[in-house]
C-alpha cells in the first residue's frame, strides 16, 4: 500500500482518530491507569490487564505479579470520571457504574523467561539473560511529512480529536460529550501530500442542540483550526466537511457501544501508514515486547529518518520468547533512500540495542508514564515527554552514514 503510494500520481489515504471517551479507549486508560499504579509503588512489577466496559459496567481481568498494593476499582472509577463520564444522562455514571474485578497472578511458565533479569551480575550480563515477554513481531515507523515525523492524515486526525476534547473540556462547546471520533482522507501526488480531500467528525452531544449548530461549530472551532494549523494550503473549495452525518449522536459511550482494551491498534499507532505487528499496548508492562519493542522500532524509526537516511522508512523486529536476542530485523524505506536496506540494517545493529532490557533501561521504561498514551496516540505526541520520540540519536546516525557509503554489502 505504501509502495503505491509513493509512485502514484493520485491517491487518497484516510486515518481515523478517536477521544478518550470513546468505549475502547476507556477501556485502554483503565488498564494503563492500573499499570501505571502498579509501576509507581513496584518498578519491577508484572502487568497484563484488560478492561471491559458496557452500560454500567466495568470488568477489569488479567495477570499482575507485584508487591505494590493497589486498588482498580478506585482507579477505574477515577479514569471514568476524568475523561466526563459522571452523571447518568451522559451514558455512564462513573460513582454508580458496577466494577468487578478478577486478576491473578503471572503463568510461571512465561515468568521463567524474563525473571533471570532480577539475577545480579553486570548490566551487560542482564541484557544478555532478559527474554522477552513474548514472541512476535513489532513495527517502528517514521517519514517527514509533518514535524512530529508522523504520516499527515493521522497526525491531523489526532490533532482534531485532541481539540474536541479540549473545546468540550475548556467549555468552548459546552453540550459537546466524551465520545468522538475524527476521519481525515489526504490526496497524495506521488507520495507528498497535497491537500486534505474529506474531514469528518462524529462527535457525541446534548439531546437539545441542533444538527446544524453542532455542524456550524464543529467545523469552525475544531476542524478548520486543525488543519489550518498544518498548512492553510491543504484546504481548498473542494475539501468536504462532514460533521455526524447521521444527524445525532446523544447516545454514546459504553451505552452506545461495549468497549476493550486493545481493539484501537492502528489509532494507536500509525493510522494504517504502516503495517501492524497485531499487539496491542495498553495494560501490559515493559517486558511484553508488543510494548516496549514497538516504542524502540518508533524511536529507531524516527531518528533515521531526521539523520536523513530516508523520508519514509519501516522497521520491523522479531523475537520469541525467553530469549534476548531479536530473531530478525527489516527495514523497508519505499524508494525514499541513498542506501540500501542491507546497509541500513548494519548501521542500525550499531546504534541500537534491540535487547528487551537494554530497551527498557535506554528508554526508562519502568515509570508510571503510560495512562498518558491510552488515548490520541503513542507516537508523534509533543503534548507529553516520551522516551521513544527523542532525537537524541540523530548526531550518531550522521556520523555513522559516511561509512555507509564504503560498506560492501
Amino acid at each position: 500500500m505504501t509502495t503505491t503510494l509513493m509512485g502514484s500520481p493520485q491517491l487518497f489515504f484516510t486515518s481515523e482518530s478517536v477521544t478518550e471517551g470513546h468505549p475502547d479507549k476507556i477501556c485502554d486508560q483503565i488498564s494503563d491507569g492500573v499499570l501505571d499504579a502498579v509501576l509507581a509503588q513496584d518498578p519491577y512489577g508484572r502487568v497484563a490487564c484488560e478492561t471491559a466496559i458496557t452500560t454500567g459496567l466495568i470488568v477489569i481481568i488479567g495477570e499482575i505479579s507485584t508487591t505494590a498494593t493497589i486498588d482498580p476499582h478506585a482507579i477505574a472509577r477515577r479514569t471514568v470520571a476524568d475523561i466526563g463520564y459522571n452523571r447518568a444522562k451522559y451514558g455512564f455514571d462513573a460513582e454508580t457504574a458496577g466494577i468487578v474485578v478478577s486478576l491473578n497472578k503471572q503463568s510461571p511458565d512465561i515468568a521463567q523467561g524474563v525473571d533471570r533479569s532480577l539475577e545480579s551480575g553486570t548490566s551487560e550480563d542482564i541484557f544478555n539473560v532478559t527474554g522477552a515477554g513474548d514472541q512476535g513481531m513489532m513495527i517502528g515507523f517514521a517519514c517527514d511529512e509533518t514535524d512530529e515525523y508522523m504520516p499527515l492524515p493521522i497526525a491531523i486526525a489526532h490533532a482534531i480529536t485532541r481539540r474536541l476534547s479540549a473545546v468540550r473540556r475548556s467549555g468552548i462547546l459546552p453540550y459537546l460529550r466524551p465520545d468522538g471520533k475524527a476521519q481525515v482522507t489526504v490526496e497524495y501526488h506521488y507520495g507528498q501530500p497535497y491537500r486534505v480531500d474529506t474531514a469528518l467528525v462524529s462527535t457525541q452531544h446534548a439531546e437539545d442542540v441542533s444538527h446544524d449548530q453542532i455542524e456550524q461549530d464543529v467545523i469552525e472551532q475544531v476542524i478548520k483550526p486543525v488543519i489550518m494549523s498544518f498548512s492553510p494550503d491543504l484546504l481548498d473549495t473542494s475539501t468536504q466537511f462532514l460533521v455526524n452525518p447521521t444527524g445525532r449522536f446523544v447516545i454514546g459511550g459504553p451505552m452506545g457501544d461495549a468497549g476493550l482494551t486493545g481493539r484501537k491498534i492502528i489509532v494507536d499507532t500509525y493510522g494504517g501508514m504502516a503495517r501492524h505487528g497485531g499487539g496491542a499496548f495498553s495494560g501490559k508492562d515493559p517486558t511484553k515486547v508488543d510494548r516496549s519493542a514497538a516504542y524502540y522500532a518508533r524511536y529507531v524509526a524516527k531518528n533515521l529518518v531526521a539523520a536523513g537516511i530516508a523520508s519514509r522508512l519501516e522497521i520491523q523486529v522479531s523475537y520469541a520468547i525467553g530469549k534476548a536476542q531479536p530473531l530478525s530485523v527489516m527495514v523497508e524505506t519505499f524508494g525514499t533512500s541513498d542506501y540500501s536496506e542491507a546497509q541500513i540494517v548494519a548501521l542500525i545493529e550499531r546504534a541500537f540495542d534491540f535487547r528487551p532490557a537494554a530497551i527498557i533501561e535506554n528508554l526508562d521504561l519502568r515509570r508510571p508514564i503510560y495512562q498518558a498514551t491510552a488515548s490520541f496516540g503513542h507516537f508523534g505526541r509533543s503534548d507529553i515527554d516520551l522516551p521513544w520520540e527523542q532525537l537524541d540519536k540523530v548526531e550518531t546516525l550522521k556520523s555513522l552514514t559516511s561509512e555507509l557509503h564504503s560498506t560492501a554489502i
